[in-house]
C-alpha cells in the first residue's frame, strides 16, 4: 500500500503588504491570525478561519527565499493588474447575509449572489487582486 495524504494544512496566496492584508482578512472576513513570525530571511504570516486552525493560508509578500528580486517585481507587477491573483474558496450558512454584511464594510464585490445548482455564491476581490468565492452550498443529493 502506498503512502496516503490525510489533509491539506495549508494554502499560499501572494499579498503586496503583509498589515494590509492582515488588516483586510481579520477584521473584514472575520479570519483568525495563526502565526505572525519573523523568520528572519522572511514573515511568516498564517491566517485561518475561526475554529480551524488545522487550515492555514500564508499571506506572501513576493521576495527572497522563493523569489529574486527581477521576478519579485514582475509578480508585483502582474498582481497589481489583476492578472496573478490566486483563488480562495470560502463556505458560509448564508451567502445573501455574508454578502450584505461585506458590502457593509467597503469589500470590493465582483459578482453578486447568484443560485447555481452547486448552491448560491458570490465573488470578492482582496485588496491585491485575489480572487475570493463565498458558496452557499446546496445539500449533495
Amino acid at each position: 500500500m502506498g503512502m496516503t495524504m490525510n489533509a491539506i494544512s495549508r494554502s499560499q496566496i501572494y499579498v503586496l503588504d503583509q498589515d494590509a492584508a492582515l488588516d483586510f482578512y481579520v477584521n473584514k472576513l472575520g479570519m483568525e491570525v495563526n502565526t505572525d513570525q519573523d523568520l528572519g530571511f522572511m514573515r511568516w504570516l498564517t491566517v485561518n478561519l475561526p475554529g480551524d486552525p488545522e487550515r492555514e493560508i500564508l499571506l506572501e509578500k513576493p521576495g527572497p527565499p522563493a523569489l529574486d528580486p527581477a521576478t519579485a517585481e514582475q509578480v508585483r507587477e502582474l498582481l497589481t493588474k489583476g492578472a496573478l491573483g490566486g483563488y480562495l474558496f470560502m463556505t458560509t450558512d448564508d451567502a445573501r447575509k455574508t454578502h450584505e454584511d461585506l458590502v457593509a464594510k467597503g469589500v470590493e464585490i465582483t459578482d453578486e449572489p447568484t443560485e447555481r445548482p452547486y448552491g448560491i455564491d458570490f465573488g470578492i476581490r482582496d485588496p491585491f487582486g485575489n480572487r475570493i468565492r463565498i458558496g452557499q452550498m446546496f445539500p449533495r443529493a
